[in-house]
């Protein structure tokens, strides 16, 4: 039978390992899926936060402000139909992730946020305190 797994990684003594032990022991493939993935850009009244949940469907992410603290968490559950099928290789992931900020600055009432492409965005405005004013100070 020919390879359906054209670019399998088999060069190493851990991902032999790994393939042995079953649950990704030494960092391979599970480690590899790595949702979540965030950049904070600070737009002077506010910072926007980019996540990166490819995959998820927007009624699967949940954000949560509480108190000094931001939590996105997302979970994809298996779907039981889909055991039935003979796969070859499966590796699209299911489970749950939680990823959590601080968010001491921020004004939490006001936090708004989208889903589209497999990005979530998120407005977090700054507290009318926490902003930067400029102030000349005298030097003698």
């Amino acid at each position: 039978m020919f390879d359906l797994v054209p670019f399998e990684r088999t060069n190493s003594l851990f991902d032999t390992f790994d393939r042995m032990l079953g649950d990704s022991f030494f960092g391979g493939t599970e480690s590899d899926w790595a949702p979540c993935r965030s950049d904070i850009v600070d737009e002077g009244d506010r910072y926007v936060l980019r996540a990166d949940l490819p995959g998820f469907s927007k009624d699967e992410i949940s954000v949560n402000a509480e108190g000094n603290q931001l939590t996105i968490s997302a979970e994809r559950k298996e779907d039981k139909k889909e055991d039935k099928k003979n796969y070859i290789r499966r590796e699209r992931r299911y489970g749950k992730l939680s990823r959590s900020y601080a968010i001491h600055g921020i004004d939490a009432g006001k936090i708004s946020g989208a889903y589209s492409n497999g990005v979530l965005e998120l407005q977090l405005p700054k507290l009318e305190e926490a902003k930067t004013k400029t102030r000349k100070v005298q030097i003698q």
